[in-house]
């Protein structure tokens, strides 16, 4: 790939410079150049690009350049099609602000009490990321106002059309001023995407970066299997490959709860995510996976969608999708940064013209391979590397992670660097910790005190 432009080349403030240059932006992405120029001039603007493409810092470095730091009114809104993606778009945000004096970014989503988020946008924000539900909700209620609105943002718009949320964009945009910027960012441009920008935008700039995989370290393999045999020969595929961080896409929901629990009951460390838990749970097994003590995630593509985990050794396509574009976004999960990836999929008889849309898609043929070669496995399944542990308290108790840090490090004398990812929630924080040495921690957080204060504490 030739060198990218650099992000000094734009007419940034050298604090903003310095900021990006510390989180390591130094170099644009291929959609950072084409959008920034465009955004920074205030044009519309409609990007075709997927996630991991920097499409994030493309629209977060544009619409904090607009931001008016004294005014504590909601300046910019972003809507995202899931809690997960709001709540990954809402912390890059963050970051990316952090040259800029006292940024209040404030997630809405639903799944959550809508109580402490009336009480947190009463305290003023300047931008809000959150799903169109509860962002509508908010708008009924008058506990929110778009009145003073410069920038809309439509991440993930073709995600959020297939999710049913046309009217409820409509409505929102209705409530925002007509002068406003909109960004559309969408990862395929079907006609429905075309009429949205058609109503929302004016003389909208077109950019576009195609993901391409044909180059990329991902081996990928089909595999031709009965309906009744799909849970088995998964089962031997993840046997014989033995990843450490792998997700499973089916398509609906229910075969995500069946499937993770049939390769729970083999013995992996398998979890289901998909868009029916409660929001507390779906964290949980987020945190679990992101950090080293779940192996496996069955997922459908709305919950995985926003999903950012480095180093994911493999993706399996339990399930093929009707879309060959979907395929690739999967796939492009795996093998990044220069690292080898596998993509494995399984296919009954009845779908292998799904194997040749892809085909056509991806200009390339499939790689077959046969089920029955896979080499049987007596070993059991590989446990994760850490454990996690779960603690009652969080952002609003003034948990913070250097606090659990110490209580595990200091009179515990466990090694700091035996303790892995620390997450704070609102009401929970969870901490990775080697399993060898999951029980002391445990029993050290159960008998000891955070902040001088005693936590419930439990393994996951």
């Amino acid at each position: 790939m030739t060198d990218q432009p650099r992000f000094s080349i734009l007419d940034l403030p050298e604090t903003q410079l310095h900021n990006l240059k510390e989180l390591g932006y130094q170099q644009m992405t291929p959609i950072q150049a084409q959008s920034l120029p465009e955004i920074l001039q205030g044009k519309d603007l409609i990007a075709k690009a997927k996630t991991g493409s920097g499409k994030t810092a493309a629209f977060g470095i544009g619409l904090l350049s607009r931001l008016q730091p004294k005014r504590y009114r909601v300046q910019t809104l972003v809507l995202c099609p899931t809690r997960e993606l709001a709540s990954q778009v809402a912390k890059e945000l963050r970051r990316l602000a952090r040259y800029l004096p006292n940024i209040k970014v404030l997630t809405l989503c639903g799944g959550q009490s809508i109580g402490p988020q009336i009480g947190s946008l009463q305290h003023g924000a300047h931008i809000v990321v959150g799903t169109p539900g509860r962002v509508k909700d908010h708008l009924r209620k008058k506990t929110l106002s778009l009145a003073d609105l410069h920038t809309l943002v439509l991440d993930e718009a073709d995600r959020m059309l297939e999710m049913g949320f046309n009217q409820d964009i409509r409505d929102i945009a209705d409530q925002t001023p007509s002068d406003r910027q909109t960004l559309l960012f969408s990862a395929t441009y079907p006609e429905e995407i075309k009429a949205l920008s058609a109503d929302f935008q004016t003389d909208p700039v077109e950019v576009s970066v195609e993901s391409i995989h044909s180059d990329s370290k991902i081996q990928q393999r089909f595999y031709e299997v009965d309906r009744n045999d799909k849970a088995d020969t998964l089962v031997k595929l993840l046997l014989h490959h033995r990843p450490t961080s792998c997700v499973v896409f089916c398509n609906t929901k229910q075969q995500c709860q069946e499937l993770s629990q049939h390769l729970y009951n083999a013995g992996f460390s398998a979890r289901a995510l998909q868009g029916d838990m409660e929001q507390k749970d779906r964290d949980m097994v987020l945190v679990q996976f992101a950090n080293r003590s779940c192996s496996i995630l069955v997922a459908t593509d709305v919950a995985a969608r926003g999903l950012d985990i480095d180093d994911l050794d493999a993706v399996v396509n339990f399930d093929l999708p009707h879309d060959p574009e979907v395929y690739v976004h999967r796939i492009g999960r795996t093998g990044r940064a220069g690292k080898e990836g596998i993509a494995l999929s399984l296919a009954t008889p009845r779908e292998v013209h799904k194997v040749h849309a892809i085909e056509d898609y991806c200009q390339q043929e499939a790689n077959y391979a046969d089920a029955a070669e896979i080499p049987a496995s007596n070993a059991a399944p590989e446990r994760p590397a850490m454990v996690t542990l779960c603690i009652a308290g969080g952002r609003k108790q003034k948990v913070r992670p250097g606090d659990l840090l110490g209580a595990l490090t200091g009179d515990a004398g466990i090694p700091g660097a035996q303790v892995g990812k620390i997450d704070i929630y609102d009401f929970f924080s969870y901490v990775a910790i080697e399993r060898p040495m999951a029980r002391k921690a445990l029993d050290r957080l159960l008998q000891g005190k955070i902040k001088g204060r005693k936590f419930k504490v439990r393994r996951l």
